[in-house]
């Protein structure tokens, strides 16, 4: 992909009221989902017949619209999420067209798995640069549990398969760990990963949107997680690939590759946080947890210029640092739904 373009950027980048710039977009191309994992779409609270509506979501020449913005404030790195985004019919085309986007350095998508063996290779050409898997967990029952009886863990590991044959290389796998629930499972998901190229990653179960009965109880820390494999392979810390990765990273002193912790309740890390979040029917999240959006298609409609210019208004308004202040907030306070904006 080509390198930014300077007379394409903004000069001085917006920063927040904290001093942050804006680096990374996190875009999700469909609110639906196949699966309904626990801790983000439980299927007591989603059901099949939610309401998705595909005719809210931004069409492809929106999507290009907003990224060329977006990318004219700094943006370099793009991940799109979901939902599960291979549901989005045609995403070959649409990721086609954002690899051309000069300034566009690093197309990333997360998805559940279980649509990629016959997509992989189609993704791949079409530019996509690296893939994170959702797998939280290797045992067959435990999978279908955690997937809310939708999904089969044999079904995931193929289109792993496919992906790496396709020429994706060291694809992340992410596991959201729920006390009492999977966490059984992190040291067979290390095992089977280790020497593979792929690199596990486990995240702390998080207060994400409303509907996932979040309490902190189940929450298992990073450092808990970290002893327990450090116990059975040992570990030594490595420095971060960029500033404002989520993982810390930490290498088997084997040479078997690395894993990585995601510890957004224990560890915050809201003071790099650069990332902003948009949603499938076009609005803007400036955090995870955040409770409204602002709607970004009445400027889109005006073009990149002025959607460029009302992003960077609302950006230097920007104050989010939840994860520093969980313990303080309102137990009743409304977060948006995970499914909506990705993670």
């Amino acid at each position: 992909m080509n390198a930014p373009a300077a007379s394409t950027l903004i000069s001085p980048r917006p920063l927040d009221l904290r001093g942050r710039s804006l680096h990374d977009l996190r875009l999700s191309v469909i609110e639906a989902c196949n699966f309904r994992c626990p801790y983000c779409m439980p299927a007591d609270r989603v059901p099949d017949d939610y309401g998705f509506d595909s005719a809210t979501r931004l069409s492809f020449d929106e999507i290009e619209t907003l990224v060329r913005g977006f990318v004219q404030l700094g943006v370099s790195k793009l991940r799109l999420t979901g939902g599960e985004p291979l549901l989005r019919k045609g995403l070959p085309r649409l990721i086609e067209r954002l690899a051309r986007i000069e300034g566009i350095e690093d197309i990333a998508l997360t998805t559940n798995g279980s649509l990629l063996a016959p997509q992989a290779r189609a993704l791949r050409e079409a530019g996509l640069g690296r893939l994170t898997v959702s797998l939280d967990a290797l045992d067959p029952d435990r999978f279908r549990q955690m997937s809310g009886g939708r999904g089969e863990i044999a079904t995931v590991l193929a289109g792993i398969e496919a992906a790496q044959a396709a020429g994706f290389g060291s694809i992340k796998l992410n596991c959201v760990v729920e006390r009492g629930l999977n966490e059984d499972q992190v040291l067979p998901l290390v095992e089977r990963f280790r020497g593979t190229g792929h690199v596990m990653r486990f995240i702390e179960y998080m207060d994400v949107g409303t509907c996932n009965g979040w309490v902190r109880e189940r929450v298992v820390p990073s450092a808990e997680l970290r002893d327990r494999i450090a116990g059975r392979w040992p570990l030594r810390p490595l420095g971060a690939n960029y500033r404002g990765e989520v993982a810390s990273r930490y290498a088997f002193t084997d040479g078997a590759g690395e894993v990585g912790f995601v510890s957004s309740v224990s560890e915050p890390f809201c003071g790099d946080c650069h990332r902003a979040r948009v949603s499938a029917d076009g609005r803007l999240y400036t955090c995870l947890f955040a409770s409204d959006g602002h709607d970004l298609r009445p400027t889109l409609s005006q073009g990149e210029a002025a959607l460029r210019e009302h992003v960077a208004a609302l950006w230097m308004r920007r104050r989010d640092r939840y994860s520093e202040v969980r313990g303080a907030m309102s137990a009743s306070r409304r977060h948006v739904e995970m499914f909506l904006v990705g993670g």
